[in-house]
Parts: C-alpha cells; structure tokens; sequence
C-alpha cells in the first residue's frame, strides 16, 4: 500500500465514506470496498484495519489479478511439499499470514470460479486447506475485499458466486470518485503541490496560477486521486522558477508532436473525438450573451496557457502562436498579462 498518501478531503460524498468505514471498523465482519481506480480503496482497507481491534496482527493484501489463475489457490491458501510441480517445500498461503489479522483481497471479481469457491469455505467455515493437504487448519482472518467491477451483475451473470457475495457484502463501502467530490481538487492540489516543492527543497510554495487552477478543476481526472496527483507533482518538478505561481500542467505525459505513430488514435477515434468536442463547444455557444467579453477571455486564456507552457518566455510564446513578438506584446498588454515572462 501506499502510505505516503494521506485521506486528504473535505466534500461531503468523501467524508461519508471514511466515516462509513470509521464505523465498520471495529466489527470483525468482512467488509466490500467499491470505486474507481485510484479512488483510494487501499487506504479504507488500512483505516479498517488500523481502527480495529486487530490494528497490533498483520495486515496481509494480495491482488488478485497479480497471479494467474494457477497460482491463485496456492496464494491464498499455501501448499505442502510435492503438492505440483515446482513445489519444493511447504509454504503457508495468505490466509495463514493473516491470521488474527486483516486480509486484504484486491481485485476480488478477477477470481475464478474455483478459487471463489475455496474461498467461500474460508469466509463461512474459517478453515482452509493447503494444496496438498489431507487436514484444514482452523485461522481467524477479517476479510476486506475491493473491486471496481459491480459484483451483483457479474454474480446475476453467473461469473461470481451469489452465496460469496452475500458472504462478504456485511457493509459496501463505495468510494466517490474525484470528479463528483466538490472542493476536493483544490485541496488535493495544494497538499501534493506543497509536498512536492518541499522534496525539491524549494524556498516557499508559489501555488498555481489561477489558469492552472481552472484546469485542474474541469478535468475530468479518470485515474481519480491517483492521476491527480502524478499531473501535480509532474507539473511542480518541471517548473523551473519557484518564485512564480505554476502556470503549465500537463495531464498526459505521452502527449507529444513527436508520439511514434503506432501510439496515435486511430483517425476514427479522432473523428469522433471532434464531433463530441464540438458538440460540446455547441452547447457551451448557447451560454454566451457578450460575444466580446467570451472572445476576450478565450484570448487570454490562450495566452495564459502558452505563457505557462513557454515559462513565460515571450519570444518563444509568440513563436508557438504564430504570431510576431510585437504583436504578442500588444495582445499582452490588452489583458494585463505584459508584466509577466521576459523578452
């Protein structure tokens, strides 16, 4: 697990799922974590591990979609010696590591039927058996499961045990992702902003210029709290003057006029990429009642965003915009932007 991240957040839809798992916390029944990547699944596994009565036992997590199918069963439950070929010696399987402790299954809906099954023993009898073994051997484990799959339709669709489900769904904690999670953005953005500044052993922190901001806060951020803050911290450690607010972020680091062309979109998808952006571009036209003022600020947004990307470096900025530096410097001084970069 990652434990430099911290529960950082203050929307209601965030608070209300740490709160929920505060509460199961000290209830020895199995718990079922649900979200998005990079939500933070791993750290509600800690917290309800670490606010129970067994955060002094281990805390045991195994990925299920890590190993392939054939190795799953002996992860989870061990072997004996001679058990299948390559099996040298004995060795105690996860749930035995666990024991009085946590076991943290990720990616739960990549287990197999017959995996499931064994599992589904363990979860009701408390008791499993190495691979290889005549005997079970009795272990006291509090199960907390994560997945990002909807476990209900898989199960209606025969590709996950019913009777599992109803075993491991005591509490379902579902966690929000980042993009309904009001307020949050901003919050996240200061605390990895800062600490990444601080490992560059910068001075002070000099915080996003408000363009940048703006950005942060309208991306949709499909990789959740974990993409946010691979895009903040890719942005600080490039920024090369910590005097100025960063004022470039890049949201996906292989974006490159220089991408292998095996790498770009097939032009179909481009195609359709264009129609939703104008189609969204459409339906932000309907909002517009100053066409002066709405083409003002697209300008200076333009220009906010290549003084950025350029470090404010003027003549570069009107190189990549095509434009002469005079008629940059006029463009500039139209919307109170000159005093910043440099000749």
């Amino acid at each position: 697990m990652d434990r430099e991240v911290q529960f950082i957040g203050q929307s209601s839809a965030f608070l209300d799922a740490v709160e929920r798992a505060s509460r199961a916390a000290p209830m020895r029944r199995p718990v079922l974590v649900i979200g998005e990547r990079g939500t933070g699944k791993e750290l509600i596994a800690e917290r309800l591990h670490r606010l129970s009565t067994r955060w002094q036992e281990p805390l045991v997590t195994m990925n299920c979609a890590a190993l392939p199918e054939t190795l799953i069963e002996a992860e989870l439950f061990g072997h004996e010696a001679g058990a299948f070929t390559g099996a040298t010696r004995a060795r105690v399987g996860r749930f035995e590591e666990a024991d009085k402790g946590t076991l943290f299954l990720d990616e739960l809906g990549t287990l197999s039927m017959g995996a499931q099954e064994r599992l589904l023993r363990a979860v009701e009898y408390g008791e499993v058996t190495r691979i290889g073994a005549s005997r079970p051997i009795r272990v006291d484990v509090r199960i907390v499961a994560a997945t990002n799959e909807d476990l209900p339709r898989m199960a209606a669709q025969g590709r996950f045990r019913p009777d599992l489900l109803d075993r491991l769904s005591f509490e379902v904690i579902t966690l929000p992702p980042l993009r309904v999670r009001e307020g949050d953005v901003a919050v996240l953005a200061e605390y990895f902003g800062r600490r990444m500044a601080a490992e560059l052993q910068w001075d002070a922190w000099p915080g996003f210029a408000p363009h940048a901001q703006q950005q942060l806060e309208t991306h949709a951020w499909p990789g959740n709290v974990r993409e946010l803050r691979n895009v903040v911290e890719r942005a600080v450690y490039r920024w090369d003057d910590p005097d100025r607010p960063i004022a470039h972020v890049q949201f996906d680091p292989f974006e490159s006029p220089w991408k292998p062309a095996a790498l770009m979109a097939p032009a179909t998808t481009d195609a359709c990429t264009t129609v939703l952006q104008h189609a969204a571009s459409a339906a932000d036209f309907d909002t517009i009642q100053d066409l002066r003022a709405a083409v003002d600020s697209h300008e200076r947004a333009i220009l906010e965003h290549h003084l950025g990307r350029n470090r404010y470096n003027q003549r570069q900025t009107a190189k990549a915009l095509g434009v002469t530096y005079d008629q940059l410097r006029h463009c500039l001084k139209k919307h109170g932007l000159l005093e910043r970069g440099q000749g």
